[in-house]
């Protein structure tokens, strides 16, 4: 083991030597086919290797330079980079190509040097891989580790991602290190022997004498496993002509055997011939009934779908159909409630014009009146003026009357002109109240105007009123023509649907509420039961087996129907 590190110290010399030597003369970055540099990837796995400690595994005994570099992340950090790019590397199957890819990217790094220090100053750790007197654990790695430092002057672009490692050869090549210049071939010679005698130095004759004894001992062995071996010869040579015989005796059998077998492999072709003739035969007509069963599937299908759109068709049809009556019923209610006010507003116009006749005819009967008592005013006054007129003459007729009627008189004529005064006052006040009369009648004109005009909407109101139940009662005649197609989809679609349709004419009242039937309280059938019933007697949804979209059913069907879905959740 101490001549193998000396060995190894030296051959690791003249690598690093050699390589920082022509790099420098080289002047350029080094890449991976550059021979001094693979040599000493050479060297360095010949100098991990040593003392390396075997592990047995399911494919026999294995050395394994990944798990000592594999420690290198855990004492530096720096290195886990290195550790993760190998192991995600896609082509590196094996330790032995992790390793050699560790190496590189670790030179690539100028680290080399580094990580291997950290790695030898834990011998403890080492001990688990290396044995006792391998080189990682002696001086001569230190030295090794030491002559690394060397290699940062050297720049390398090394690609490892497409390159072989798993597979490589680590084999020194000597005749690198030998010079085959003629002019310095005695100094190669002399450094040679120097090498020679330097390694003979190192070398003690306790260490000679020790491996003479144990080559006499393995020698001894080997000649008494030569003779066991020869013995053993001798008796595989026999079962082996014993064996021949055995296998001459087999193969006659087995040509036997396979000529008769041959007989029945023919006869076996013959009759699977025939059998798949007729197989063939059978094939193809069941293809045939196959194509058949499939193109009337397809015809089924087709017609089913055409079926299905009808009925959605029909649907949508009697969707819009009750819509559109919905509307024409409101539309109906609306007219109806305009009508009734219409006639609230005649029967109001019709009470007022009574009112205001009555009162017109008795202020006609006041203004008569007052106009006799005008009349009579006027011919009283008529009368005053004449008998004013008179009693001069009677007084130049008369001298002789006394003074005593010349005073009656004048009192007479005092009263008769605060009567004609008060007579006067009560001709504008009747005059004022004629004109209030007449204004009072052209507004009673105006209202009948008005009242006529009511009239004539209110028989508008009526014929369109009636054209709107017309159009109710031909959409109601033609919602019973759909009605009955609706039921036949539901008799086609589900089979067991038993139960009557009844017709719209023979339902005048609700089966349920017993309430008559009108243009505001319609019919509506159940589709589960086929009975006619209003709007809330039937104000329930539920999907039934022919239709997957709920459908109208009165409240009986639907409290049966729960009742069948919660028995049966199925």
């Amino acid at each position: 083991m101490a001549m193998e590190r000396t060995n190894l110290l030296n051959m690791a010399k003249l690598s690093i030597k050699g390589l920082i030597e022509s790099a420098l003369s080289f002047g350029r970055t080094l890449d991976s086919d550059y021979p001094p540099l693979q040599q000493f990837f050479v060297v360095m796995e010949h100098c991990l290797k040593h003392g390396l400690k075997v592990k047995k595994s399911f494919l026999g005994y294995n050395k394994s330079l990944w798990g000592p570099l594999e420690l290198v992340e855990k004492l530096c950090p720096e290195a886990a980079e290195i550790s993760a790019s190998v192991r995600d590397l896609p082509g590196l199957k094996t330790p032995l190509g992790r390793a050699r890819a560790w190496l590189r990217l670790a030179l690539m790094q100028k680290r080399l040097a580094d990580y291997l220090r950290l790695l030898i100053t834990r011998k403890d750790l080492l001990s688990d891989f290396y044995e006792t007197s391998a080189l990682m654990l002696e001086e001569e790695g230190a030295v090794i580790v030491g002559l690394l430092v060397g290699l940062n002057v050297i720049d390398a672009n090394l690609c490892v991602k497409g390159e072989d490692l798993d597979s490589q050869v680590g084999v020194i090549d000597f005749s690198m290190y030998l010079k085959n210049d003629i002019d310095d071939y005695r100094t190669s010679i002399l450094d040679q022997k120097n090498y020679v005698e330097e390694l003979n130095r190192h070398s003690t004759v306790h260490g000679l004498q020790g491996r003479v004894d144990s080559l006499e001992k393995s020698n001894s062995k080997l000649i008494e496993e030569l003779a066991i071996a020869k013995n053993n010869i001798i008796k595989l040579q026999e079962e082996n002509q014993q064996l021949r015989s055995e296998n001459n005796l087999i193969l006659l059998k087995a040509q036997q055997h396979l000529e008769v077998t041959q007989g029945d492999v023919s006869l076996e072709r013959d009759t699977y011939k025939q059998s798949r003739q007729g197989l063939d035969e059978m094939y193809n007509e069941a293809r045939r009934q196959l194509k058949e069963e499939c193109q009337l599937r397809q015809d089924v299908e087709n017609e089913l779908v055409v079926q299905v759109s009808m009925k959605q068709e029909m649907e949508l049809a009697m969707k819009l159909l009750e819509k559109d009556i919905h509307e024409k019923q409101d539309t109906l209610i609306g007219l109806r409630q305009q009508l009734d006010e219409v006639k609230a507003i005649n029967v109001e116009m019709y009470q007022k014009m009574q009112s205001s006749s009555e009162e017109m005819k008795k202020k006609n009967d006041m203004i008569s009146r007052l106009e006799e008592k005008t009349n009579q005013i006027t011919a009283t006054m008529k009368q005053l003026e004449q008998r004013l007129a008179t009693p001069p003459k009677t007084q130049f007729t008369r001298p002789h009357t006394g003074h005593h009627t010349i005073q009656q008189l004048e009192t007479d004529l005092k009263i008769e002109r605060e009567w004609r005064q008060t007579l006067q006052n009560d001709l504008h006040r009747e005059k004022d109240t004629v004109a209030q009369l007449g204004t009072e009648a052209l507004q009673i004109n105006g209202l009948k105007k008005e009242f006529h005009r009511l009239q004539d909407e209110n028989i508008q109101l009526k014929n369109i009123c009636e054209d709107q139940e017309q159009a109710l009662e031909e959409l109601g005649s033609k919602l019973s023509e759909y009605v009955p197609l609706k039921h036949h989809f539901c008799t086609s679609f589900n089979p067991s649907f038993k139960h009557v349709w009844l017709k719209d004419k023979d339902a005048t009242h609700c089966k349920m509420c017993e309430k008559e039937f009108s243009i505001s309280r319609r019919k509506h059938h159940c589709r589960n039961c086929g009975e006619i019933f209003c709007n809330s007697c039937s104000d329930n949804e539920l999907p039934l087996p022919a239709s997957p979209k709920p459908v109208r059913v009165c409240d009986t069907c639907h409290a049966l129907l729960l009742q069948r879905c919660s028995s049966n959740p199925t």
